[in-house]
């Protein structure tokens, strides 16, 4: 569940996943769990506000 908000392209998208994410966890009672997320989900989706120059884009490079 982590993961696929995280993984998400925009972090619009990303803030919208860990919405559903949070529902989710709600539907099955894991409401500790929901609002942790609520709670730090605005400072793990700090890195989308770097400018895409500062994203590794490979970082499994293997020497010729």
């Amino acid at each position: 569940m982590l993961k696929a908000i995280h993984a998400q392209e925009s972090r619009k998208a990303a803030q919208e996943k860990a919405d559903a994410v949070v529902a989710e966890l709600r539907d099955r009672r894991m409401t500790k769990a929901a609002e942790l997320i609520e709670e730090a989900i605005g400072e793990t989706l700090t890195y989308y506000a770097f400018p895409d120059s500062h994203w590794l884009k490979d970082t499994n490079q293997q020497s010729a």
